[in-house]
This record gives structure tokens, C-alpha cells and sequence, in this order.
């Protein structure tokens, strides 16, 4: 499963560069030892504050080595009334937490900067925190470009080769790769809140964001500050679960898209098209892939991923789809691969300046470990492209890559949590986390508050609903709830 944040942020990834110098070895046995270790904060991109925290690689057998992970801080601007930090995490698994909190002003609002320090870091395996290398730059855009949905025999055993391939790869190019559960990264985040001087952890976490805050507050439940999930994911969902409904949450998306299409003069569709067009697209390119005016072109995993792309906001995604689809009409896939590169993080030089992808991946297979066989899943497949029949022959193939590493260890087990009033956010027509995820978290998170809000795209904190924000703001302002569960729309206002 892989549920990506898609934000309209330019930020030039060597920036990063600024942020981190060596930090001297520091004797480091006990976890009260990391709790408690020296950090120095150097001032990076002329306002903003940087460091590394080291954390175990191993919380078991802390004495086995440490990981270094980046930090960045957007200081409170009201020193006064200050009322502590608040982490955020944009989602992935694999999007740099770094980077997100360097963009603070875009993610939050004008109150909560004057009162928060905004502290994002990158979850080990991302980005500066130990990065998990797996493929070159050439390699991704094969990866990328692959046939993701085998129809015949051959192909499946290709997909199946093509995935143990890039599971050598990555077991070849980083070492403890098995440490690097989202598991490990929620103990790292309460080493930095204790590091930073917080009593409690206050968190905005979006997307995959939300598991690593339930995660939190499943293993440390008396240090639950303020936390909002925003897009959230069921923990008791299984692999198969997850993508079966994310495929039919992407069908839907789709439906929704035609249906806002069809009311548009210029919209390139026909004027019946249901979703079956998309199939049929779909299924031409795999035949014939469409062409750029470079060497490169658009082929059928490349068109899937970047109609997928454009659901993730129907503000700017679904314009982006309809030139798109325009375009695929002479054969021109341009638009498709530029969505599918927004996706990916791709530049236009070829090169991929983070690791998301190689991060995202491990991340996603040592949190959901998928037992079924390979034969299982295709006879699954057969089930996802019933239920969801434009993307669920995609989606459902989804758990083979997963099966050739080694040493996976059963993932944590999410019961009951019990904390202080927290809240939880879903999007009613959310594509990569549905919603029916943000009803089931709302239930397992006793005190919680479930902020429903009627809209397209994913998450729905930020994206122009006065409800949403507000709610928010007030929250995390006074750490009070709304005394019932809350309906938004994007007209709606307190």
C-alpha cells in the first residue's frame, strides 16, 4: 500500500544539504542516554534550525549502533506565549518530514506558527536519516515504467522476477534493512520529543503520517499531547484489505472526475464515457505506448500512475487530467508522464532527488507483511478487478513485491488506545485513504473526535474547508474538542 501526499511545493532538494553537519560520537548505551543527549542547533536557510538526533538502530539491542536522523525547526515567532512543538509528517512512507516543516507557513496557519515550534524530521531510511538506497536513476524510471498488470503467465513470472530483483537490490545497498519499520521511527520521534524538552508529543500527521501517529500512541499513550490524523489509515486493515479498497476508492475518485468533466464544455470525454474509457486507454497503451517530443514515452504503468496522481486533488489534479487525456488523443503522453513525475518525484533531467520510492517501499513491506502466495494473489486478482475494475487489476498485485525479503519480523499489533481527546480526519471521496479508514481509527482511538469532511481528494486539513481549519486551529490553541463529531464542507464556516 502506498498512500503519497501530493503537495504543490518547489523545494530544491540539495538545499537540504545545509541542514546537516557531523555530530560527535557521544557514548550512547542506555535509552535514557539517548533521551537525554546534546544537540546543537545550527541556523539553516537564513531563519530556520537544524540538527541530528542519534537513535538506536535497534531499540532491543541499543548497543548495536546508532542512526542519525535530521531535524528541522520553524521557531514560534510569539517567544512569549509559546505553547510547545508540534511534529508533523506529510505522509509516504517516504516523504521527508524535513521538508514539510521547512514549508510550514504553507501547511499551517498564521496562529499556529506564533505558537508552535513546527519540528519535522525524516523517519529513518528517508531522506538524510540513514537513507535506504535500493535503485539508480535509470533503474527507477524501468521500475516505474515496468508492466505492473501481468495478462498472461509469462508476465506474472516476469513481475514476480522484476520484484525479487529490486529486493536484492535493496538488501545489496543498505544495511539493517530490516530496522526501518515505521515501529522503530515512532520510538525515534518520542526520542526527539524528549530530546527537544517536551513533555508531550503534539503531532499534525497526514496519510501514512497517521499510522506512525497511531503507532505513537499505541507504545507511549502518557505522552499523547495534541494529535490530529488527517487521511487515515486503518492498522487493522490487512495488506489485501488496504489495497482492495484503495483501488475501489480510486475507482470512485474516477467517477467522480467524469462526473465533474461531463458539465465542462471543453471536457475531452465522450459525452456517455463511464469508466470503462479509462480501461480501454489503459489497455491501448499497453499495446501503444504513447510519445513525447524526447526519447521518452508514456507506457501503461506510466499512464495508470499518472491518472492516479491527478486524483489525489481534484483542484489541481483534475484539470491536469483532462489536458491529459486531450493529448492522449494524438497520441502525445506528455501530460500523463508529468503527472506520473509529480507522483514519483522525478525531475525533468532524469534524476530522482530524494528516495522516496526506494524508502516508501521497504517501509510499506516490513509494516504489512502479506502472507499469501503467489498463486493466492492471482486468484485475488480476479476479486479486485470485479470490485474495482479500472485500478484494481493494478493494485492487486501490489503484495508480490514484498515476499522475497528476508528476517521480516510480525508487525506491531495495534489494540484499543486510550489517550487524551485527539482527532481524526476523512475525506469522503479520499482516493488514497478512504474513509471508511477514518471511521475505523475514530473508533479504535477511545476520546477521539472524527471530523468528517464532504469533499474530493486527499486529506482534508489545508485544502479550503473554514470547518476543517478552524476546528483544527482551535484544538491544537486551547487542546479542547468540539463535544460531537463534526461535519465539513468546503463552504462551511464556524
Amino acid at each position: 500500500m502506498r498512500t503519497r501526499l501530493i503537495a504543490a511545493l518547489a523545494i530544491c532538494a540539495l538545499l537540504l544539504s545545509g541542514c546537516v553537519k557531523e555530530v560527535k560520537p557521544l557514548k550512547l548505551e542506555t535509552l535514557q542516554d539517548f533521551q537525554s543527549q546534546p544537540i546543537k542547533w545550527r541556523t539553516c536557510f537564513d531563519t530556520l534550525q537544524c540538527t541530528d538526533v542519534l537513535v538506536p538502530i535497534d531499540y532491543a539491542n541499543i548497543k548495536q549502533g546508532t542512526f542519525k536522523i535530521s531535524v528541522l525547526k520553524h521557531e514560534a515567532s510569539n517567544k512569549q506565549d509559546r505553547i510547545g512543538s508540534m511534529f508533523v509528517n506529510p505522509g509516504g512512507p517516504g516523504a521527508s518530514g524535513v521538508e514539510y516543516a521547512y514549508s510550514a507557513e504553507y501547511i499551517v496557519s498564521p496562529q499556529l506558527l506564533a505558537l508552535f515550534d513546527i519540528v519535522g524530521f525524516d523517519p529513518r531510511g528517508v531522506g538524510r536519516s540513514a537513507p535506504i538506497r535500493c535503485l539508480t536513476d535509470d533503474e527507477a524510471d524501468a521500475n516505474y515504467a515496468s508492466d505492473s498488470k501481468p495478462d498472461n503467465p509469462a508476465e506474472f513470472e516476469t513481475l514476480v522476477k522484476e520484484s525479487q530483483d529490486y529486493v536484492a537490490k535493496c538488501e545489496k545497498n543498505t544495511k539493517n534493512l530490516t530496522a526501518y519499520s515505521t515501529e522503530n521511527a515512532a520510538r525515534d520521534m518520542d526520542v526527539i520529543r524528549a530530546v527537544l524538552g517536551d513533555k508531550k508529543l503534539n503531532y499534525l500527521g497526514k496519510s501514512y503520517g497517521t499510522y506512525l501517529g497511531t503507532i505513537y500512541a499505541q507504545l507511549f499513550p502518557d505522552k499523547v499531547g495534541r494529535l490530529v490524523l488527517d487521511g487515515a489509515i486503518d492498522p487493522h486493515a490487512t495488506p489485501v484489505q488496504q489495497s482492495l479498497t484503495q483501488a475501489v476508492g480510486f475507482d470512485n475518485a474516477l467517477d467522480a472526475f467524469i462526473k465533474d468533466c461531463l458539465q465542462i464544455e471543453t471536457c475531452p470525454l465522450p459525452k456517455d464515457a463511464t469508466k470503462q474509457y479509462f480501461t480501454d486507454l489503459f489497455d491501448s497503451v499497453a499495446k501503444k505506448p504513447l510519445t513525447t517530443r524526447s526519447k521518452r514515452i508514456a507506457t501503461e504503468s506510466l499512464v495508470v500512475l499518472g491518472t492516479a496522481s491527478s486524483l489525489y486533488d481534484n483542484q489541481s489534479g483534475w484539470p491536469m487530467l483532462r489536458i491529459a487525456l486531450k493529448q492522449a488523443k494524438t497520441g502525445n503522453g506528455f501530460m500523463f508522464l508529468t503527472l506520473a513525475d509529480a507522483y514519483t518525484g522525478r525531475q525533468l533531467n532524469g534524476t530522482y532527488p530524494t528516495n522516496e520510492g526506494d524508502s516508501g517501499f521497504v517501509i510499506d513491506c516490513l509494516d504489512w507483511k502479506d502472507g499469501r502466495s503467489n498463486e493466492q494473489i492471482e486468484q485475488d486478482a480476479l476479486m479486485f478487478k470485479a470490485q474495482a475494475p479500472v485500478f484494481g487489476p493494478y493494485l492487486a498485485y501490489s503484495g508480490i513485491s514484498c515476499k522475497s525479503f528476508k528476517g521480516i519480523k510480525q508487525p506491531i499489533k495495534i489494540n484499543q488506545i486510550k489517550t487524551i481527546p485527539i482527532i481524526v480526519i476523512g475525506t469522503l471521496r479520499d482516493p488514497a485513504t478512504p474513509y471508511s479508514w477514518a471511521v475505523a481509527l475514530h473508533k479504535l482511538i477511545t476520546n477521539s473526535l472524527l471530523i468528517t469532511l464532504d469533499g474530493d481528494g486527499h486529506t482534508g486539513h489545508g485544502r479550503g474547508s473554514v470547518c476543517v481549519d478552524k476546528t483544527v486551529d482551535s484544538y491544537f490553541i486551547t487542546g479542547k474538542i468540539p463535544a460531537t463529531d463534526q461535519r465539513c464542507d468546503l463552504s462551511t464556516a464556524l
